[in-house]
């Protein structure tokens, strides 16, 4: 694990600059060194600023987003795909503006519940896509990293394995995959294993808990997680993600049917994430260095 980090929504709806100022200071006071944006619209802020105020707080920067449906480049309609390409370009551009070094989400079709199964130009459209914006992403010093979602937030990439397949139909070899425990523990047999599948293709790590809330309080078995992520060497981001409608925005409410409150003090929800995260991974070392005894 390079840094630990927490996702915007635990602090702020993301709806303005302030928002987003206060939730780099409140991950800096919580010892958080990154922090996860969504939906970041260049025209409504200052990221020059948001840049400065990052780097004088030692938290880095990452974006993630969902293609809206008319911009949905796996949709096979001409105009929606090119719409979706230039929109995920303005994206590369705006997280190497605000400084970030990655962008991952639902980056290869719509967020939403599709009411069809994917076709196969559809899915190669959206490869030849990602493969593309890949490239610029590269240049921009941005890692492009691709969600795998539950079935219910798109009909593309829900298991490691599809995103496996994905990558090699896309091409580029600096793209890589972002996995989320809350979206395998639906859709992966075995996300542990699904980890050791993913290997040095893993390029960004969400840790959430089943029912979205407080973890350890949901049906997730963390300590395979933590010693999967250990045996493939995971050097990366791990974050953590939490969504209440205490704070989440009305879009995401809906994208990700989040219909109550999990918590409504987010201060001692951060704190104990980080405990919790720090403790797994503690224990998943001392698992391993015992293990590895004679």
């Amino acid at each position: 694990m390079r840094r630990l980090g927490i996702h915007s929504f635990v602090w702020t709806g993301g709806q303005t600059q302030e928002g987003l100022e206060m939730a780099l200071e409140k991950s800096a006071e919580h010892g958080y060194r990154c922090i996860e944006f969504a939906y970041l619209r260049p025209e409504l802020f200052d990221l020059d600023r948001l840049a400065k105020r990052s780097q004088a707080l030692d938290v880095q920067i990452g974006v993630t987003m969902g293609l809206p449906n008319d911009k949905d480049i796996s949709s096979g309609d001409p105009d929606a795909v090119a719409a979706g390409r230039a929109m995920l370009s303005d994206a590369v551009r705006a997280v190497r503006d605000i400084g970030g070094d990655k962008l991952g989400g639902i980056l290869y079709s719509a967020h939403m519940k599709y009411g069809r199964a994917p076709t196969r130009d559809g899915w190669m459209s959206s490869a030849e896509v990602i493969g593309e914006i890949g490239r610029e992403a590269s240049e921009a010093g941005v890692m492009l990293t691709l969600e795998l979602v539950n079935r219910f937030e798109s009909n593309l990439l829900n298991t490691t394995a599809q995103g496996l397949k994905f990558l090699e139909d896309c091409g580029n070899p600096d793209v890589t995959l972002h996995m989320d425990t809350f979206h395998m523990q639906i859709e992966e047999a075995d996300p542990a294993q699904a980890i050791r599948m993913a290997g040095d293709k893993l390029g960004y790590f969400h840790i959430g808990e089943s029912n979205r809330g407080y973890l350890g309080c949901g049906t997730i078995q963390w300590e395979p997680i933590f010693d999967a992520l250990l045996d493939i060497g995971y050097d990366r981001d791990v974050v953590f993600e939490s969504f209440s409608t205490a704070v989440v925005d009305e879009g995401l409410s809906l994208a990700c049917a989040i219909w109550r409150d999990t918590w409504d003090d987010n201060d001692p929800l951060a704190a104990h994430a980080k405990q919790f995260i720090e403790l797994k991974h503690a224990e998943a070392k001392r698992r391993r260095d015992t293990n590895a005894r004679p």
